[in-house]
């Protein structure tokens, strides 16, 4: 169903194998684009942006704001990373851990 295909990179212009494989992983995935770059440079691009496995939109991301709330089992403050609107319960990290499971 898959055949191997000949690509060029648009950041080296250096021709990269598409392989049958790689295209069944694709179409798996939903990806319907081709890739753009050569593995050397995605790889390159992935590590400039200061990502490498996984996304990378976190990589850079500052740590979240914290918000104090009073939980509403035990009475003990909890820390939140949203502003608590008061019309859902809160719970501190030692009820809300039961709750989890």
């Amino acid at each position: 169903m898959y055949t191997n295909e000949s690509l060029t990179c648009v950041d080296c212009n250096a021709p990269f194998a598409f392989t049958a494989g790689e295209q069944e992983f694709f179409a798996m995935k939903g990806f319907t684009n081709k890739p753009n770059r050569c593995p050397d440079c995605r790889t390159a691009r992935k590590a400039s942006r200061g990502g490498g496995s996984g996304s990378s939109f976190g990589a850079s991301r500052p740590p979240r704001e914290m918000h104090s709330a009073t939980c509403s089992r035990c009475g003990k403050e909890a820390r939140v990373p949203f502003v608590p609107s008061g019309d859902k319960p809160i719970y501190c990290s030692d009820c809300f851990e039961p709750r989890r499971n």
